[in-house]
């Protein structure tokens, strides 16, 4: 039988590791390494700031530390930590950019809406 917490679970992408394809996890995800590809988390996205991500970027609250170069969508909040540097656009209904983040690309502020709800 399998376990409903499992789900909920971190995975982790260490520096020194390269990782090149799709990833889709049903938790959370940090990235210390090299992803070329696609991520999508349903629940929270982290790229520390060894981490260099080349790809489209998808989660319910996104954090990047990092280098990311690609389109990033978060459900509920986007933080651009001091030292990151992204390159490309974004889509989040909250966002925040520190001091001395590097930003290139378009925002998008949206709020998702429960389905049925039009206001």
């Amino acid at each position: 039988m399998a376990d409903n917490n499992a789900i909920k679970n971190l995975n982790l992408i260490g520096a020194g590791t390269t990782v090149e394809g799709k990833i889709r996890t049903q938790g959370s995800i940090r990235i210390d390494g090299r992803l070329t590809g696609e991520v999508h988390a349903a629940e929270n996205l982290a790229v520390g700031v060894t981490g260099e991500v080349e790809a489209t970027v998808n989660g319910r609250n996104v954090t990047i530390g990092g280098k990311v170069k690609g389109n990033i969508t978060s459900v509920e909040k986007l933080v651009l930590e001091g030292k990151s540097v992204v390159r490309g656009d974004v889509k989040a209904a909250k966002l925040v950019i520190d001091e001395g983040a590097v930003f290139d690309g378009k925002v998008t502020m949206t709020e998702i809406r429960p389905a049925g709800q039009n206001y």
